[in-house]
């Protein structure tokens, strides 16, 4: 009913299970059981709480303390959806970058990150069929051919997205919607090959073992994104691509869309292949599959990978391309997607 993973000196604090009291002790945090401590840390050590269950207390103290040290409080329904997320309003940053974004979505700035988002989002569904079909390519070579077809299909949309043009993202957003679905449908039917039991994408709400897997797993994505927007100081509500709608953070959905693939993707695709048993328990994910995928998850967001030069981990390149973001809007810094090894 909770796990804990370390990210670098610090502790992630996952909170799966009913009857959890959340409090602070002196400086530090304490998790509850039945009167029993079963989790304490200083405050200080603490990167993230993440609570996936409706059966916590967390007392305003302990509240108050995670956001004076900016540590973000994050909560997921049993399906993995997240609902609402905690954060200190000093994380932002300035006002000039919040009112660069806004203007940015009426002139080309807003058509060149639709198009970089739009452009990440394909590359990478090409990268993550190619680091499955490498691993067939002796031993199942129609598998192989049969995802490289899509492969370069997909190809071919990025090629079509970089050729769009416009002078403002409404005038743009058509054509990239267009090819981003195109790529999806190509990218999910190499999945299908991949995992027989996979009939097609389903969002939120979806009944199946790997959907549920795939919808969980962005859950814990969608938090981490969300953050990384808010500690860059942009408005996570004013998206380039993805629609404005009440309650819908178009921008952390766009930039989501980089590291959809590459970090929730590659981890349930790979725990299938190596013969994982998914539980379910009233349609969703019982309480088990969640913590283990939940951790596979962390751990693929540990992973050190290369990028612009040097080696950071998947997370950090998260927080990387959220100030990207800013220093292209706000300083005319040239933005480049995210686009995962394969």
């Amino acid at each position: 009913m909770l796990a804990t993973t370390r990210v670098s000196r610090l502790e992630e604090l996952v909170i799966d299970g009913f009857g959890a009291f959340v409090g602070k002790k002196s400086e530090r945090l304490v998790v509850k059981l039945k009167g029993e401590v079963i989790f304490e840390r200083p405050f200080f050590d603490v990167e993230r709480v993440i609570v996936a269950t409706g059966g916590a207390t967390i007392s305003a103290a302990a509240i108050h303390e995670c956001v004076r040290h900016g540590i973000p409080m994050e909560f997921l329904s049993f399906s993995g959806a997240p609902y609402a997320s905690l954060v200190s309003p000093n994380l932002g940053g300035t006002v000039r970058t919040r009112r660069e974004q806004l203007l940015a979505y009426e002139d080309c700035r807003g058509v060149e990150l639709g198009k970089a988002f739009a452009v990440g989002k394909l590359r990478n569904s090409a990268n993550v069929l190619k680091y499955f079909a490498k691993y067939r390519k002796g031993a199942d070579r129609r598998t192989y051919d049969f995802l490289y077809r899509r492969v370069d299909r997909i190809e071919e949309l990025v090629r079509l997205v970089e050729e769009i043009e416009g002078s403002r993202a409404d005038e743009v957003r058509g054509a990239l919607l267009n090819a981003e679905g195109r790529g999806a449908a190509l990218y999910w039917e190499g999945v299908e090959r991949l995992v027989p039991e996979f009939s097609g994408r389903e969002g939120r709400g979806a009944g199946d073992l790997v959907n549920s897997l795939l919808n969980y797993g962005y859950g814990i994505l969608y938090h981490r994104v969300l953050s990384a927007v808010t500690r860059a100081g942009l408005d996570p509500f004013a998206g380039y691509v993805h629609t404005d709608r009440p309650g819908k953070p178009s921008l952390v959905l766009d930039l989501i869309e980089e590291f959809r693939g590459q970090v929730v993707d590659r981890t349930v695709l790979g725990m299938l292949g190596t013969g994982f048993k998914v539980g379910m328990d009233g349609g969703m994910l019982d309480e088990a599959t969640r913590k283990l995928l939940a951790g596979k998850v962390r751990e693929r967001l540990a992973t050190r990978i290369k990028h612009r030069g040097r080696r950071h981990s998947l997370e950090n390149v998260i927080h990387i391309q959220a100030r990207g973001v800013a220093g292209f809007v706000r300083d005319g810094v040239i933005y480049r997607p995210f686009v995962g090894s394969w």
